[in-house]
């Protein structure tokens, strides 16, 4: 049973997560580390956080849909490619010796946050989609490697999501936002499962946390924030990185 100053923490964290995680991701590189300091195993971690992540998501997802943003056919397609993949992506999560987890999360915790506080800020505009051929292959494709990750940590996916988004499909942001946490909540429930069955969830701590990132997730998915950009990456870089020492030097 979690005392007072745990839940406190753990809804605080979950609130921050929800906000970063909707606005574009990273927000795993939080939570997933408070839950080892708190004393859970890398692996029972790294499946309690997906209790989080899927009811963020599907509040994120909701909050997208009460704006007029509608998941189409492409966004469920990405969704089942992507749950194959973090089928694949949890087994290699739960079957990793937990020392080695925690330096592979410490190394990507570092490369992922420096890529959020360096990538140039995405113009938004009137773009094309590209949406079917070959750009429609790319992207099953994609997201079936993308999946593989989510379900290995999901530290920082977001980012990973919104970049292939742009890029390759030509999504404005907002489309873009709204498809990613659609495709984050379909996978996620995939991956949640997969942990749930191997035993490595912890279900309480989850749902304590769980409350925060669905509030954070519900509040941006409906407000866009416009200021601040600059000191959430700055104070996200230097949280990290001292998340990161202590993970792979005391761990």
């Amino acid at each position: 049973m979690q005392n007072i100053a745990e839940i406190a923490l753990l809804m605080g964290v979950g609130f921050l997560a929800g906000v970063i995680n909707t606005l574009a991701g990273g927000g795993s590189l939080i939570t997933l580390p408070i839950l080892i300091f708190l004393g859970l195993p890398p692996s029972v971690a790294n499946g309690t956080n997906r209790i989080a992540i899927v009811i963020q998501s599907l509040f994120g997802s909701l909050g997208y849909r009460s704006k007029g943003f509608t998941p189409n056919r492409f966004t469920f397609f990405l969704g089942l490619s992507a749950s194959l993949g973090a089928l694949l992506g949890a087994q290699i999560a739960i079957d990793i010796q937990g020392a080695l987890f925690n330096k592979i999360l410490a190394i990507v915790m570092l490369i992922v946050v420096v890529l959020i506080v360096i990538s140039p800020k995405q113009k938004l505009g009137n773009l094309e989609e590209r949406l079917q051929g070959k750009y429609f292959v790319w992207a099953l494709l994609g997201f079936f490697v993308i999946g593989i990750y989510g379900g290995f940590i999901n530290a920082g996916i977001g980012f990973v999501i919104m970049l292939f988004l742009t890029q390759i499909n030509r999504l404005d942001l907002i489309s873009t936002n709204a498809t990613k946490v659609t495709v984050v909540f379909i996978y996620s429930l995939f991956a949640l499962g997969t942990f749930a069955w191997n035993g490595k969830v912890d279900w309480l701590m989850g749902l304590w946390m769980a409350l925060g990132t669905s509030l954070g997730a519900w509040l941006t998915s409906r407000w866009s924030v416009k200021k601040g950009e600059q000191v959430v990456k700055i104070a996200l870089l230097i949280m990290v990185s001292v998340l990161s020492v202590k993970l792979w030097f005391f761990s």
